[in-house]
């Protein structure tokens, strides 16, 4: 028989399912995977319910019931200053991986340039291979994951259509700092270039650092696309609900796009995802107190056992350095090791890494820390024989 796609075909199992699975053989801990493992709000629960008896259960505009999208809307002036008409600014979508797509085949043509930032979720490469893009990787290094400025200005020119940018920043935990956005929109506007923007972990920053969105900058709404999530926003991420904020222009693309992947999202979550948008800043401030908590807890677990843990100012995710435990293999056999000898799983950097360009670190592992106390507790107690473990 003929060959089926040959990208898709050469893409192997990801490490999150190979690590999974091999957390499920072990009974570990999974600390890798980036859900939580608790219920968000009850209200919202009760409004999808309940609104699924309301007689509204048929195709819902394809850009959005209108509740959402004036929350959408009212969020983006309340949080980042940004005013946004409902009506033509806002698309939603099954999720933020959906969104991602649809915004990238909103701007990208085969051949044109995109400029992403290594470390990267694992979504974005093959996203950008189907539509034939032109991938240029701009590497951020550790500890601190800075902006390295000289090459990113290398990196954008005139081929440039897009920068797609995550932040918060998955995995890495790096919150973009305003200066460092200021050089990219100086960048966009010198180049013509646009941007998507990953934003789904903007309610999960740690005092005293803040999140500033792109779009805010002067000059900015008109070639950025924005991209949130109520998985992330309400620890609700089975329901993928996602939503995209961009000039009316983009927005038109990017629902002609969603019309081709997914056409519309369940009627009853919008809802839901509309009256949570609404909710005072208490709740939001509550979630980020939580985390942040969760955040320290694990952070003091990994430094007791040995490991170098590096900076985190926002999202589900920390990164910690084995190098000082002397295991001698690379990331992705501590982490079986880990697993299997432990019973506690991580993410191997190394997999947030273009696989055809040059290899990234490979002592650095991501644990999530969105999970309950007692479950940070246990894996905790079992890292203390993490020394032991040999390459």
């Amino acid at each position: 028989m003929k060959p089926a796609n040959a990208m898709l075909s050469a893409l192997p199992t990801t490490i999150f399912s190979v690590m999974s699975a091999l957390a499920v053989e072990h009974d570990a801990v999974n600390l890798g995977q980036g859900f939580p493992d608790t219920e968000g709000p009850a209200d919202l629960i009760d409004v999808a319910a309940a609104a699924l008896r309301d007689g509204r259960n048929q195709y819902p505009p394809l850009a959005g019931v209108p509740e959402l999208r004036t929350a959408v809307a009212s969020a983006n002036l309340r949080f980042c200053g940004i005013e946004v008409d409902p009506a033509t600014e806002v698309v939603v979508t099954c999720g933020a991986t959906e969104a991602i797509t649809a915004s990238l085949m909103a701007l990208v043509n085969p051949g044109d340039e995109v400029v992403v930032f290594e470390p990267l979720y694992d979504t974005y490469l093959p996203v950008l291979r189907m539509l034939g893009a032109v991938v240029r990787p701009v590497r951020l290094l550790p500890p601190d994951w800075s902006v390295p400025r000289a090459e990113l200005a290398a990196a954008v020119g005139p081929r440039t259509k897009a920068i797609l940018l995550n932040t918060p920043m998955n995995p890495t935990g790096k919150v973009f700092t305003r200066a460092e956005l200021e050089f990219i929109a100086d960048l966009m506007t010198r180049h013509d270039v646009y941007a998507v923007c990953d934003e789904v972990y903007e309610h999960l920053t740690f005092a005293p650092v803040r999140h500033v969105a792109l779009m805010s900058l002067p000059q900015m709404k008109a070639r950025t696309i924005r991209i949130g999530s109520a998985g992330k926003s309400f620890s609700m991420t089975g329901w993928k609900v996602g939503y995209v904020t961009a000039p009316a222009p983009l927005a038109a693309l990017v629902a002609k796009a969603h019309q081709l992947l997914t056409f519309t999202v369940a009627p009853n979550l919008q809802r839901a995802v509309a009256v949570g948008l609404e909710k005072d800043g208490a709740y939001f401030l509550q979630l980020s107190e939580n985390m942040r908590r969760s955040r320290d807890m694990l952070v003091r677990g990994l430094r007791d056992a040995g490991f170098d843990v590096l900076p985190c100012d926002g999202s589900y995710f920390v990164i910690a350095d084995f190098a000082p435990l002397g295991f001698a293999g690379d990331d992705v056999a501590f982490c079986q090791a880990m697993t299997r000898r432990l019973g506690v799983t991580g993410i191997p950097v190394s997999a947030f890494y273009d696989p055809d360009s040059a290899p990234g670190p490979r002592t650095l592992v991501r644990f999530a820390f969105c999970k309950r106390p007692e479950v940070i507790s246990e894996a905790v107690r079992r890292l203390r024989g993490v020394g032991e473990l040999q390459g």
